[in-house]
């Protein structure tokens, strides 16, 4: 008696026809390139969004309350050259209602504006927040 190896066979239709794993491979080929063009979509408009540059970026690094009626702040913004503006600052009392909201105009020269301005309330105020720059259209 002689021991020899063979290989089993397989049942028909049991483990499916190989023209479909051949079919599953492609897909799973096209389905890995969609993949990767749709991160590069997401990415590029994610890089764009975080790296287009802004016309305008100001802040309040400090304020005070001069007087009942009276806030003093420095507003500071770097901005593109040739761009002017408006920036919003409001003041709030410690109640957290609004006492004072006014609007600076930022002039065109040079790259970047530092003011000391006066922001007039309508009581004491407690804060001075810089609600945005808006560049001129």
């Amino acid at each position: 008696m002689s021991v020899g190896t063979s290989t089993p066979q397989l049942p028909e239709g049991r483990y499916g026809r190989t023209g479909d794993r051949e079919a599953d491979r492609r897909l799973k080929a096209v389905g890995a390139a969609c993949a990767v063009v749709l991160l590069l979509v997401v990415g590029w408009f994610g890089a764009s969004y975080l790296l287009r540059e802004t016309k305008m970026n100001g802040l309040v690094p400090t304020f005070q309350a001069v007087s009942d009626s009276e806030m003093q702040i420095n507003l500071q913004v770097s901005k593109s050259d040739g761009t002017a503006g408006t920036c919003t600052v409001r003041s709030q009392s410690a109640d957290g209602a609004v006492v004072g909201l006014s609007d600076f105009q930022v002039p065109a020269a040079g790259t970047s504006y530092q003011a000391l301005l006066t922001l007039r309330t309508t009581a004491r105020g407690t804060t001075a927040q810089l609600l945005g720059c808006t560049p001129a259209k």
